[in-house]
């Protein structure tokens, strides 16, 4: 599934760059939502782990250090919510500093001033996102950007000039995003840049000052446009088809003169190009023959290129930093996971490290470069410790067509991988893809007794054009039968009983889950829906005004034509379902509007065909509040157990009462 993919924000210089693209990344992960009886065999003697524990806040996450180093701030619950906590490095002076009583803060920065921080927040998931700052010392916090059905993100900010960032917001017009100056002390808001109306994404240099911008254009490629200074005109630096990859714009080299672009222009796979903005001189930074570039690490005060990393089998670094590398050598003998994230203090002398692995949730440790010294903090999650979680092996099988695809399987915990009732786990996007990695569903479903196939079915990204292109106008073609192919994979394998087959996913995984029920009706024994999609086209007549400048690129991918689109929309194809369904819907979705479960259902329910349907108030494009989540969770494990046989932990009293109160 993917589970929900956040609102990010941009912390300067991040693991992946495309996270300071969030609106750029919003579009192409457009249906993204990042989402009995006991089995027989080792599984049943496995304990069950709560859903609590799996689907709660966790204890602590998303650790990050001031800039001068001093102090940690990280997410953790105050009464059931996540809120911001501050310590000072070296005590046990914990404190939460936001006091967020009803959503929950997802994400967060420090403030270069090291006073305060910054985190956004909607209402209800409609994803019109407020800027709020948090002093930390009096916990006094100011809302920013107090508009109705606005939208912001911040689009850059600079350790050299602390009380100014730069935001955007499509306040003067729904469909475009304008970039203003924002005075952290005054919340003053200027215009800084106007979208001339083609323009997704922006780009400021090293001195903060926009000069690149990212613009799509009528037949869905590429123009970069460039500009000296911000009294100089704009010019086209660079331009590519719509048929390469999601390439996007990484920012300015040190110097303000050179700008880091990935891009697959001229080759299969998106590499990394540095081109002089002076004469045009392209230089390849990074590139691999099959996999694309997945992002770059960046000196957090310079802005040198240190690292850049491609997601093959599992993340795989290219050091162009020798020093780094010898940092993430040393780094790699204390955890045998990868290096997702780093946060680092400005003179990059503590480091807070994220490692991710399949087997544990993930674990965050302090690094002091100079002493070379890797201290533990805390684990996201630590009453998994007590549970024995399963593996991710990653897969690969050839399509009818004779395409290679690839995948993960994870196996339950001391079972053998033989005639096991199966989940097929779809993830949104599309144009996204499955990794390695900790994935609470996969885990969930492993515990119950199920293996779980995750397929990155072509048009997943990260494997080159080739393959992101296969997947055009092909939701209801390829795409689709490279899962029943993924299904018949693991049946000839031996892994899966063929009778107790379940498709699961949300956002387009829920697409594909309605359309597999739906356009192959003997394929699966039951299908689980999360905000997916069901007739193309008034899908396209509903997403939010801010991805006009990526509609061209829906309709390449998708299908231009009523005609195209309603032939790939499962509605129409209703009275073939003959499985059993599970529907979870978000009433505040801006993404998949709500009417896309409901028409589905009602064709269903006209046809008495088995459907289950659980409609959430408060929100939006996936289930961000934990009880929300427990509770879908909790009527999902019953349906599953109900028709494959496996696991289930009783719902509790609260679940029970919330799922009776939003069945529909």
């Amino acid at each position: 599934m993917g589970i929900f993919t956040p609102h990010k924000l941009n912390r300067g210089a991040p693991m992946d760059c495309t996270i300071s693209k969030s609106l750029f990344l919003a579009a192409i992960l457009l249906f993204a939502i990042h989402f009995p009886a006991a089995a027989q065999g080792n599984s049943a003697a496995t304990k069950l782990i709560p859903r609590s524990v799996l689907f709660g806040n966790p204890e602590r996450t998303d650790p990050q250090i001031s800039p001068d180093g001093t102090h940690l701030g990280y997410l953790a619950p105050v009464d059931g919510v996540l809120n911001v906590w501050i310590r000072t490095l070296g005590k046990t002076d914990d404190r939460a500093v936001t006091a967020d009583t009803k959503r929950g803060i997802r994400n967060f920065t420090w403030n270069y001033d090291n006073k305060s921080i910054l985190y956004t927040q909607d209402l209800g998931g409609d994803e019109n996102w407020r800027l709020y700052q948090t002093d930390i010392a009096t916990k006094q916090t100011k809302d920013f950007t107090a508009f109705d059905k606005v939208r912001v993100d911040i689009a850059a900010y600079d350790w050299k000039t602390p009380d100014t960032i730069l935001v955007q917001m499509n306040k003067r017009d729904p469909q475009l995003f304008d970039v203003y100056s924002l005075n952290l002390k005054t919340g003053q808001l200027e215009m800084n840049t106007q979208n001339p109306g083609d323009v997704m994404s922006w780009q400021a240099d090293n001195a903060l000052q926009i000069r690149a911008a990212q613009v799509q254009t009528p037949d869905g490629g590429t123009i970069v446009r460039v500009r000296d200074d911000v009294k100089s005109p704009w010019r086209d630096l660079i331009h590519w088809g719509p048929d390469e990859t999601f390439g996007v714009v990484a920012g300015f080299a040190p110097d303000n003169k050179k700008l880091r672009i990935i891009t697959s222009l001229d080759v299969n796979s998106a590499r990394l190009i540095e081109i002089d903005l002076a004469t045009g001189t392209q230089k390849v930074l990074a590139a691999d023959p099959q996999f694309d570039v997945q992002g770059v690490v960046t000196n957090p005060k310079s802005n040198a290129l240190e690292v850049v990393t491609f997601v093959k089998q599992r993340v795989e670094y290219d050091f162009i930093d020798p020093q780094i590398k010898a940092d993430y050598e040393f780094l790699q003998k204390f955890h045998p996971g990868d290096i997702s994230d780093l946060s680092r203090a400005l003179d990059d002398n503590l480091w807070v490290v994220t490692f991710e692995s399949d087997d544990a949730p993930p674990g965050y440790y302090l690094y002091d470069r100079a002493a070379k010294k890797a201290t533990f903090l805390f684990s996201s999650r630590p009453d998994l410790d007590s549970y024995k979680l399963a593996t991710m092996k990653p897969i690969e099988y050839s399509a009818g067509d004779g395409m290679k695809i690839y995948g993960y399987l994870t196996i339950p915990p001391g079972e053998a991988a033989h005639n096991l009732p199966m989940v097929v786990f779809v993830h949104g996007g599309p144009w996204s893809r499955d990794t390695w990695g900790f994935n609470r569903y996969a885990q969930w479903l492993a515990n119950r007794g199920y293996a779980v196939l995750q397929i990155n079915f072509r048009g997943s990204t990260g494997y080159g054009k080739k393959y992101l292109n296969a997947g055009d106008l092909q939701w209801a073609g390829a795409m689709h039968t490279d899962l029943l192919d993924g299904k018949d994979w693991a049946v000839k394998q031996g892994i899966a009983d063929p009778h107790k087959v379940c498709i699961m996913g949300g956002s387009y995984g829920g697409y594909a889950t309605l359309a597999s029920v739906a356009f192959s009706p003997d394929a699966f024994t039951c299908g689980v829906d999360i905000v997916g999609p069901s007739n193309l086209n008034t899908l396209l007549k509903s997403i939010p005004p801010y991805w006009s400048t990526f509609l061209a690129t829906l309709h390449k991918r998708m299908g231009d034509t009523e005609a195209v689109l309603a032939a790939q929309s499962p509605l129409f194809k209703a009275d073939q379902i003959k499985v059993p369904l599970l529907v979870g819907q978000g009433a505040n979705d801006p993404r998949v509007n709500k009417a896309e479960s409901d028409q589905i259902v009602a064709a269903m329910r006209k046809n008495k065909l088995n459907v289950e349907y659980y409609v959430f108030p408060d929100e939006g494009h996936g289930f961000a509040q934990p009880n929300n989540n427990m509770a879908f969770n909790a009527a999902t494990e019953e349906f599953l157990a109900k028709y494959l046989g496996g696991r289930a932990e009783p719902p509790s009293l609260a679940e029970t009462k919330l799922l009776a109160s939003v069945k529909q």
